[in-house]
């Protein structure tokens, strides 16, 4: 079923489409090459099993979720819609 001016299947790719974007951005945000023994940032020892679950790993678990946190890791806020509120707005 047709909306508008949008062809069928629209809603679809642009669902398809962000999925994309954030499946690109999470995987860019993965480290790379060889793990550390040691924390970048505290020191403290880097589990063996977190080094070998994430290769290139290079913070520890607190420092990785203090990161985290400060970065605010939530979904992008991209309006891919285009509808006539959001343009309003």
């Amino acid at each position: 079923m047709a909306v508008g001016w949008a062809k069928d299947g629209a809603v679809q790719e642009q669902i398809d489409a962000g999925i994309d974007d954030a499946v690109t951005r999470a995987r860019s945000q993965m480290p790379k090459g060889d793990s550390l023994a040691e924390c970048d940032n505290c020191g403290k020892d880097i589990p063996a099993a977190r080094q070998k679950a994430l290769p290139g790993v290079r913070l520890c678990i607190d420092c990785q979720a203090e990161l985290e946190k400060v970065q605010g890791g939530g979904p992008a806020r991209i309006n891919r819609r285009g509808s006539k509120d959001s343009q309003l707005k």
